[in-house]
């Protein structure tokens, strides 16, 4: 028994630990789902909160998992465990029964679940939770490792180190679809076996003889029979999902409604986009640099752009107000805040790829982009001899 209680404390501390660890590192994402959330529910009066709400539950999560873990103030812990997951369990069923949102955010975007997983992942770690409570004082050590208590200190800072840096700048690991390294068009794709939706379609017919109205499956419908049968209705009902592929609804809108991202896409030549999903709650401190580096870029055959789900007249009154040499196009919000943690931030693409990304604390100045490029450039070039190599092989 005592062997199954310190692995039952061990398994649900360190589903804490990785809950807490995703969610902090990316504490604008946090913030972004509590806001999903209070506007599902017409509560955006606590929008404002949502930010704070994110980190508190972050860090409470983290904390109280490495207190299990390392097994430490267990009688406290464990009643902040039972309690925390009693209450998100609860939650959850409320969320997986009414579905305001596709996915609770749990465990940010590292891991997506559906909100019925949720649920019963849930209902797990509450018995786990309830287990480790009513067994905290049987087999909780006499007195605390001073070393345990120490390092678990250590770790606690180390954690909120974490989350300054991610919120400062961006998440130290990035579980999104537009990390760097991802190429956008290969993620918009949905591979020939991906598995498709499957929908029971339902068909009402009336008799027009009778003038009863009857149910078909799709297997049996008479819809040749038109002298007798007249059609109603028909309900579609979703069965099995099909295959989403990671990156969607990813658009380059003009004012008349033309997506023209293959034009970027596809382009061998570097292209900058200043993502700014709200321009009314955009950053200015770094305006000018970003106005020195889009002449440089635009001057030396490059692509500069911006993109914000700000209206179009908004958006150009921003550009003449900060004398920017570049347009902005239009693109969802929610994909915005999912492409980068930053309002604004800058993405450089190249063919496609998300070559870098930064923080509007880190656009770089003119002189470190083009150290960068020549680096860049360099790492480019060797990759197209390899590729080259590989063909002169086969």
């Amino acid at each position: 028994m005592k062997v199954l209680w310190h692995t039952i404390r061990l398994l649900l501390g360190l589903v804490f630990i990785f809950s807490g660890f995703v969610k902090g590192i990316d504490p604008w994402g946090s913030a972004f789902k509590f806001t999903d959330y209070f506007t599902a529910w017409g509560m955006e009066s606590l929008t404002p909160l949502a930010f704070i709400l994110g980190i508190l539950l972050s860090a409470t999560e983290f904390i109280t998992g490495l207190a299990l873990v390392a097994n430490v103030f267990v009688t406290f812990f464990s009643w902040v465990a039972l309690l925390f997951m009693g209450f998100f369990t609860a939650i959850t069923l409320v969320v997986a029964v009414s579905n305001p949102v596709t996915d609770c955010g749990c465990f940010g975007d590292a891991l997506i679940l559906t909100n019925w997983q949720t649920f019963w992942k849930n209902i797990v770690l509450l018995a786990f939770a309830v287990h480790v409570f009513f067994f905290r004082k049987t087999y909780m050590p006499a007195r605390q490792s001073l070393v345990a208590v120490i390092m678990s200190g250590a770790t606690v800072l180390v954690f909120a180190y974490l989350v300054d840096y991610s919120y400062k700048h961006l998440p130290i690991i990035d579980f999104r679809p537009y990390k760097i390294g991802a190429n956008i068009p290969q993620g918009m794709l949905i591979p020939e076996n991906a598995p498709r939706e499957v929908y029971e379609n339902t068909f009402y017919y009336k008799n027009k003889l009778t003038g009863k109205q009857e149910r078909f499956t799709q297997d049996n419908y008479p819809w040749q029979d038109s002298l007798t049968w007249e059609f109603v209705s028909m309900d579609s009902k979703l069965i099995q999902k099909g295959y989403e592929p990671p990156i969607q609804n990813f658009t380059i809108e003009t004012p008349d409604g033309e997506d023209i991202r293959d034009f970027f896409l596809y382009d061998e030549n570097y292209t900058f986009i200043l993502v700014a999903y709200d321009l009314a709650k955009a950053d200015k401190s770094k305006t000018e640099q970003i106005k020195f580096l889009s002449h440089y870029a635009l001057d030396t055959g490059m692509n500069f752009i911006g993109l914000s789900s700000t209206s179009f007249d908004e958006a150009e009154q921003f550009v003449l107000a900060n004398e920017f040499p570049f347009e902005f196009f239009n693109c969802d919000e929610i994909t915005l805040k999912t492409i980068i943690r930053s309002n604004p931030g800058l993405v450089l693409l190249k063919n496609g790829t998300i070559v870098d990304k930064w923080h509007y604390n880190d656009i770089p100045t003119v002189d470190e982009f083009i150290k960068q490029r020549a680096y860049l450039d360099k790492l480019n070039l060797s990759a197209s001899g390899t590729d080259e190599e590989k063909d002169t092989d086969r």
